[in-house]
């Protein structure tokens, strides 16, 4: 596994990070608790030192599942957990117009904090974010000044933010405003945006950058057909309804041959694309299945893809807001 810098925070995080918004146990479909601290164990293995959790996924089973592992491993001191305070009106994406003191007033912050870090156990989170962003927020004082306080009484060590899906634009004035260490974004060969302005500012400012759901909730992964039947609690039964779940698997099927080849799956292709911009610092990936985290762990040692693939891939930018 390699490592980058997260960033201003000087961290070094592995290029593949594990996601635990699955092993939460309340959009994916039920996780027995055996499997999830199966999956957390795997990717420990794998050289995984980066978590991504949030007080949302499972109401804190997935921080009490990663902080539990972490504690009975012997591990946390070589791991970052990163964790996100959920909007207080429990809003996704964050409404247009929406105040900030409806989703993140100071009171709130603390409060989602210390349950977070309950969760998780030990000293202090390593990095907190918020878990919506909207742009109008970007000059307002109390977000700044709760999380700065937080940080100053080491109760966590970092902040950034976490952008609304498919809305890297959003993201920007906070970011070239200096007051965040990371922004999270959703980034993959079908939502290649991010790279159109947002990046350039994190690389400007010294932004560390998490890039999530680089397999677009499997579809990249080459693994759905169109006629895959989702569980009554699996999300991607509303993220593929209607005829989406027929265009994406026609999609992800014109761009097999370049992704999967000799040695490498589809997904791996997929998460390379993504460590292929060096303003990623790290590309988090959920799953409970303990082979497909050591491949996708191997993905970080195939390197980037090739400079003319990459502009092959830029025409299957396929860019869209399911909300």
């Amino acid at each position: 596994m390699l490592n980058r810098r997260l960033g201003r925070t000087g961290w070094r995080v592995s290029e593949i990070g594990y996601g635990a918004w699955q092993i939460g146990g309340t959009m994916w479909g039920e996780v027995p608790e055996p499997r999830a601290h199966a999956a957390l164990e795997a990717a420990l293995e794998a050289g995984i030192n980066f978590f991504d959790t949030a007080l949302a996924y499972g109401h804190g089973r997935s921080e009490r599942l990663v902080g539990e592992v972490l504690r009975t491993s012997g591990e946390r001191d070589r791991v970052r957990v990163a964790s996100k305070v959920p909007p207080m009106n429990w809003q996704w994406p964050a409404q247009e117009g929406s105040p900030l003191r409806d989703n993140f007033p100071a009171q709130w912050i603390e409060e989602c904090a210390q349950r977070s870090l309950a969760n998780l156990g030990g000293d202090a989170i390593d990095l907190l974010q918020l878990h919506v962003w909207a742009d109008s927020w970007t000059d307002d004082a109390e977000w700044f000044d709760t999380l700065t306080d937080l940080r100053d009484r080491g109760l966590i060590r970092a902040f950034g933010i976490s952008v609304n899906d498919h809305d890297p634009s959003s993201g920007l004035r906070v970011v070239e405003s200096g007051k965040i260490d990371t922004v999270q974004v959703i980034y993959n060969v079908f939502d290649q945006t991010p790279a159109d302005e947002l990046f350039g500012a994190a690389q400007r400012g010294d932004v560390g950058v998490i890039a999530r759901v680089p397999l677009d909730e499997s579809s990249l992964a080459g693994v759905l057909r169109e006629d895959t039947v989702f569980g009554e609690s699996d999300m991607r039964r509303s993220y593929f309804r209607g005829a989406r779940l027929r265009d994406t698997v026609r999609r992800v099927e014109r761009l097999r041959p370049m992704l999967q080849g000799a040695g490498q799956s589809m997904a791996q292709g997929a998460l390379r694309f993504c460590l292929s911009h060096p303003a990623v610092s790290t590309v988090i990936v959920g799953s409970v299945d303990e082979e497909h985290i050591r491949a996708n762990a191997e993905a970080s040692e195939m390197g980037p893809l090739d400079a003319g693939l990459r502009i092959k891939l830029k025409s299957h930018a396929w860019p869209r807001n399911f909300y």
